[in-house]
């Protein structure tokens, strides 16, 4: 129990060394035993830390990283301009509240249904559009980057994938935009 020395270490290694079969070890030559003539290199001087990064570290291009991020936003506006967003809904109940105020008491049926309802309608009709204008642009400029890039990048097709996805939804959130500014799409009830 306890340490050994380095006496009882090295009887101990003879004893082992007798029951089997001498085994050659590598030697590793020890830095007090080297001859004074190996070591007298001159370090390199470390003093500029760009070089030093530079050879050590080969720099590692992003391929792709902001088409990319393009057309994941290209897919999000898609997807704002189906649904209308939360800028769609606030602007359409600015535009109730403003009907409400402007339309009198004394007018007819027809004139307070377009002014608190239809206007408020088309308003979201038009920030859907918007948003899916913007991702239709921006999925369409995704997908025609290769051609005005370096000839020899290849975009990634997850990346095209997802554009194609941005122009998709974009195109159906704009036809479906301007179905519902023209009243093709759920117009307002008829008064009369």
């Amino acid at each position: 129990m306890g340490t050994k020395s380095v006496d009882e270490t090295d009887m101990t290694d003879e004893a082992d060394r007798t029951d089997e079969a001498p085994k050659e070890v590598p030697q590793t030559p020890e830095l007090s035993k080297a001859p004074a003539d190996a070591v007298t290199e001159e370090p390199e001087d470390l003093s500029d830390p760009d070089e030093l990064a530079a050879d050590a570290v080969p720099a590692a291009e992003p391929q792709g990283v902001g088409q990319g991020a393009a057309a994941v936003v290209a897919a999000a506006l898609g997807l704002i301009g189906l649904s209308g967003g939360w800028l769609g809904t606030v602007a359409s109940a600015r535009e109730s509240l403003i009907g409400q105020l402007n339309t009198s008491q004394g007018a007819s049926v027809g004139r307070q249904v377009q002014a608190v309802y239809g206007d408020s309608w088309k308003t979201t009709a038009l920030v859907a559009g918007a948003f899916a204008l913007a991702a239709l642009v921006v999925g369409v400029v995704v997908l025609l980057r290769p051609a005005f890039g370096a000839p020899d990048r290849v975009q990634a097709p997850w990346i095209k994938s997802v554009a194609w996805a941005g122009v998709a939804l974009g195109a159906i959130g704009l036809a479906l935009a301007v179905a519902k500014y023209t009243d093709l799409l759920l117009g307002l009830p008829s008064t009369s």
